[in-house]
C-alpha cells in the first residue's frame, strides 16, 4: 500500500528554516515510527513551507519525505490555496492509494480532501470547540481554522477520532468516523522515573486560557508554605496575549513557580524523569499528547475531567480528575499525589501498562492501515 501523509514540518512552525532535518508533531512523529516498522508501506511525507528547506529523500528505509516550497500568499489568506494546489501536483507525481492529513489546525486536511485521491483526515484539536472556548473573534487564526473545519470535515472520506470527545464534536459533519487514539514515541516507555525530593508538579502545554495555569497557580496558593512543592511550567505563549502577561506576573510573586520556555520531546523526558506528577488543569482538551507521554514514562497524572480526557484517565486507577472550574478540586489532587506516594506509584504503574496496551506505535500504526483498507475497499 502507497500512503501519503500530509502534516506540518515544524521548521515552518517554528521558522527554523536553516536546520536540515525535518520534524513533526509528536503524535504524527509517532505515528511514523509504527509506519517504519511496517517494511511492506510505501510512505510519503509531504509538508509545505515557507522557504525552500534542505532536507532528506528518506525518513526511514520506507518512508520518503517531500518539502514544498508555498509563499506565503498560498497560505491562510488565502485558505491555504497554494498549498491544495502544491500538494497535488506532488501528488499526481507519487499516486499513492490513499492521503492522511494530519489535524486541521493548518493546511494540513484542507490540502488532503481537495486532493482528488481517497483521503482520511485525523482530528487532533477540535478547533471549532478551541475558538469557542476562547471565545476567539472574527477573522482571527482560531476563527478562520474553525470555519475551515466546517468545510474540510464533510467533504474527507472519513475522520479519525482520537476520543470520543471528538466523535461527539463531528458527528454531524462527519461522512464516517473511526475511534484510534495517538501514538506515543516509544522512547517513552523506555524512560525510568526518578523523582527528586522537591515535590516538582509539570505543568506541560500552550500558555493561555484554555489551559488555564493562571487559575491553576492561584489554587496553589494555599498549599504554598504548607507542602514542600515546585511547578514547573514549560509550552510556548504569545507574549501580547494579556494572559500571558498576567501569567508571568503570577510566577514572579511565587519562588515555588517556575516557566522553563517551550520544551521539545528530549527536555519533556528529563522534566517527567523527575517529576512528582503531571498536572493538567485545562478547560477543553482533546488527547493531550503529553498525558499520554507521562503515561507511557510512568509519572503520575491530575486532569481536568474535560474534553476526551475521560478515554485516557480511569479516576483512581491510571491516575486522578480535579475540576478545573474549582480552586479546592485542583489543590485536593495535587495534595492527594504528594500525600501518598504509594498510591501515586500504582497509579503510574497501572497508567504506564494501559498506555502500552492502548497507545504503542506498531498497534497504532496497524489500526491505521485497518481504516485505509476499508476506505478504498468502498465506491466514494
Amino acid at each position: 500500500m502507497k500512503i501519503a501523509i500530509v502534516t506540518t514540518d515544524n521548521r515552518q512552525h517554528f521558522q527554523d528554516f536553516a536546520n536540515p532535518a525535518p520534524y513533526f508533531g509528536t503524535a504524527p512523529e509517532a505515528l511514523l515510527q509504527g509506519f517504519a516498522a511496517m517494511p511492506e508501506l510505501e510512505v510519503h511525507v509531504i509538508s509545505c513551507a515557507q522557504k525552500p528547506m534542505k532536507s532528506p529523500k528518506k525518513l526511514a528505509e520506507n518512508i520518503w519525505f517531500h518539502s514544498l516550497y508555498v509563499p506565503k500568499s498560498g497560505w491562510m489568506r488565502t485558505s491555504y490555496q497554494g498549498c491544495i494546489r502544491a500538494v497535488r501536483r506532488r501528488l499526481k507525481v507519487i499516486q499513492p492509494d490513499i492521503v492522511h492529513g494530519q489535524g486541521t489546525e493548518r493546511e494540513c486536511a484542507i490540502s488532503a480532501v481537495f486532493s482528488k485521491f481517497p483521503n482520511v483526515v485525523t482530528l487532533h484539536g477540535n478547533m471549532r470547540l478551541i475558538a469557542e472556548v476562547n471565545k476567539a473573534k472574527p477573522l482571527s487564526f482560531n476563527w478562520l481554522a474553525a470555519q475551515l473545519e466546517r468545510i474540510v470535515l464533510p467533504r474527507a472520506r472519513g475522520v479519525v477520532c482520537i476520543t470520543s470527545y471528538t466523535q461527539e464534536a463531528v458527528k454531524d459533519l462527519a461522512r464516517k468516523m473511526w475511534l484510534v487514539p495517538n501514538a506515543v514515541d516509544a522512547s517513552f516507555f523506555d524512560a525510568q522515573p526518578a523523582p527528586d525530593d522537591s515535590g516538582l508538579i509539570l505543568c506541560a502545554g500552550f500558555i493561555c486560557h484554555r489551559k488555564n495555569q493562571n487559575a491553576f497557580i492561584r489554587a496553589l496558593d494555599s498549599l504554598a508554605g504548607k507542602k514542600k512543592f515546585k511547578v514547573m511550567f514549560v509550552g510556548e505563549v504569545v507574549k501580547e496575549d494579556p494572559f500571558v502577561t498576567e501569567f508571568q506576573e503570577l510566577i514572579a510573586t511565587r519562588p515555588w513557580c517556575t516557566y522553563g520556555g517551550f520544551a521539545d520531546r528530549e527536555k519533556l523526558k528529563g522534566y517527567l524523569k523527575t517529576a512528582t506528577m503531571l498536572a493538567l488543569p485545562s478547560l477543553e482538551d482533546n488527547c493531550p499528547m503529553v498525558v499520554l507521554e507521562a503515561m507511557a514514562a510512568g509519572v503520575p497524572v491530575l486532569a481536568a475531567k474535560v474534553g476526551g480526557l475521560p478515554d485516557l484517565i480511569e479516576d483512581g486507577k491510571n491516575g486522578l480528575f480535579c475540576n478545573p472550574l474549582e480552586a479546592d478540586s485542583m489543590a485536593v489532587g495535587v495534595q492527594r499525589i504528594l500525600d501518598n506516594p504509594q498510591m501515586a506509584r500504582a497509579l503510574a504503574q497501572t497508567a504506564k501498562q494501559m498506555a502500552r496496551e492502548r497507545f504503542h506505535p506498531l498497534f497504532i500504526a496497524q489500526r491505521h492501515v485497518e481504516i485505509y483498507r476499508e476506505v478504498l475497499s468502498k465506491p466514494a
